[in-house]
């Protein structure tokens, strides 16, 4: 992890067996703050329902795994400036 002392993502456990990945970014209140559920499937696997549209596995190691994925899939997204798109002056019709 990044050592962020305020992170956008956050893994909450709920019960011994099952954790929320929550997006800081939206107030609890909004849908979109519950990023994830995760379930321990086995004492070296967890199982992931994605709540976002997300292009990552459903299952891994830990969930602290989990975490760190989101946060790098959803942190390289915008690591890039936007790529200028040249104008072209109109053609000139005769």
């Amino acid at each position: 992890m990044s050592g962020d002392p305020d992170p956008r993502y956050v893994l909450h456990r709920v019960t011994p067996s099952e954790w929320v990945i929550n997006d800081r970014r939206y107030e609890s209140h909004d849908p979109r703050h519950v990023v994830a559920s995760v379930y321990e499937y086995a004492d070296t696997e967890v199982e992931v329902v994605w709540l976002r549209d997300l292009p990552l596995a459903v299952r891994y190691a830990t969930a602290t795994e989990v975490l760190e994925e989101v946060t790098r899939v959803q942190d390289s997204s915008r690591a890039t400036r936007p790529i200028a798109i040249p104008h072209l002056p109109p053609l000139l019709s005769n």
